[in-house]
């Protein structure tokens, strides 16, 4: 399909390119960005006025729910999600169930997302079998398939010599291993440490879960050498050691949740199981220090952290809910409203949604993807269009997703997506919503 996308500002944060222009895209591939060559005959012409034209936003961090755990979200709701929010590549985790530790789950799961012609769906392996942290998978074989890193999710590896060994590994065949910082026994606990979550009697989080697993980490990647992705950081103790491997000159990246870049352990309010996430929401010093890291390149990447919850799972006392929230379709207006705050800029939020995640994926990307994330001429049309100037309130029953929940029902939000196009393909369009 060829589509002509007139009038637009078309802003590609990898090359500093902003300007109003015109971009043409046949068999799958952007042709031209500025004049349509003469001989160009689009099938569909999209005036873009007054909105920007960019790449196709990469989320390094959306749980689909499929295969397992179909009652709290299928691959239909949840991609749906993400064109609708403008993500076109996602990054899964390895925990469905079955466990993502056998190449034939993570062939099955690819073709059924590439049957549905919505975004790209970039699968984790798991790290070790059925994410027990004993025995390693075979890592070699799963990337064969498409795996683009190997994690472990949301359960922590207790075991130190098991996680050198698997770094080791992946050392050998230049994997990256994907990690969030938590320790397992101080991690136990449903809120932040705190005076609010002593207040509520909560039992809670330190910040040392995080800072005692990053040492462990970077002492680790010191000693082999291997690539790791940090999922998830969540405290100004946690970003501060960030710095310092930065400095030193070791081979990592990391990103933060569009939740805990916005709200604090205060937002639990009056055990408000909305709030209810892991990691959990920290204190407000941590929030502007993750704020100002992402600002500054501490932090490279920005992620919806999307984990939809059913309702049963959710509507329970806040210790005993499920954590996690629906946060794909919020993605691109939280990131504007980040930027609107600290003053960064719209080139900025939109470069820790497109070329600073897509890098982080390049290293493991083949040649077909390694363009996503940018837009030049011949590379994969996957494009974002949006109204910096719409705003939109969030109603939670009203969202694509199959999970409901989010912490930020009823926030009035910056930006709305008018389409997205993903390999040349119009994947969602809300232009019915200007």
């Amino acid at each position: 399909m060829k589509l002509l996308i007139k009038n637009g500002r078309v802003i590609d944060p990898a090359r500093n390119f902003d300007q109003v222009c015109d971009v043409a895209v046949g068999a799958g591939r952007i042709v031209s960005i500025g004049r349509a060559p003469d001989n160009f005959a689009p099938a569909r012409t999209i005036d873009a006025g007054g909105c920007v034209v960019a790449p196709g936003l990469v989320d390094l961090a959306a749980r689909l729910r499929e295969p397992g755990h179909e009652h709290e979200g299928m691959l239909q709701s949840e991609m749906a999600a993400a064109v609708a929010g403008g993500v076109t590549s996602l990054v899964c985790a390895p925990d469905t169930d079955p466990v993502l530790d056998e190449p034939g789950l993570v062939t099955m799961l690819k073709f059924r997302a590439e049957k549905l012609h919505l975004a790209r769906v970039f699968p984790l392996g798991a790290l070790t079998r059925g994410l027990q942290g004993e025995a390693l998978t075979e890592m070699a074989e799963l990337a064969e398939c498409g795996c683009v890193g190997f994690s472990q999710a949301e359960v922590p590896l207790a075991d130190t010599q098991v996680l050198l060994r698997a770094l080791q590994y992946a050392a050998t065949y230049g994997f990256t291993v994907w990690l969030r910082p938590q320790d397992r026994d101080l991690g136990r606990g449903v809120a932040a440490s705190g005076p609010l979550a002593t207040r509520l009697g909560l039992s809670g989080v330190p910040v040392a879960a995080e800072t005692i697993a990053l040492h462990t980490i970077f002492e680790l990647v010191r000693a082999t050498g291997a690539r790791v992705h940090i999922c998830r950081l969540s405290s100004a103790a946690g970003l501060e050691l960030v710095r310092r491997a930065r400095d030193e000159g070791l081979r990592f990246s990391c990103d933060v949740s569009i939740n805990s870049l916005h709200l604090t352990d205060a937002d639990i309010g009056y055990f408000d199981s909305r709030m209810r996430l892991a990691p959990p929401l920290r204190q407000a010093r941590d929030r502007d220090a993750l704020r100002e890291g992402l600002a500054d390149g501490s932090i490279d990447a920005l992620v919806s952290d999307h984990t939809p919850v059913d309702e049963d799972a959710k509507t329970l006392p806040f210790a005993e809910a499920e954590p996690g929230a629906t946060g794909l379709e919020l993605l691109l207006s939280l990131a504007l409203r980040w930027g609107q705050d600290s003053g960064v800029g719209l080139v900025r939020a939109l470069a820790v949604l497109t070329n600073e995640p897509a890098r982080v994926l390049g290293a493991s990307l083949g040649t077909l993807e390694a363009s996503i994330g940018r837009l030049v001429e011949g590379a994969q049309a996957d494009l974002c269009v949006f109204d910096p100037q719409a705003t939109w309130t969030v109603a939670p029953a009203a969202l694509r997703s199959q999970g409901k929940h989010t912490p930020f029902g009823g926030h009035e939000l910056p930006g709305r997506v008018r389409c997205t196009v993903v390999g040349g393909q119009l994947a969602y369009e809300g232009w019915e919503q200007a």
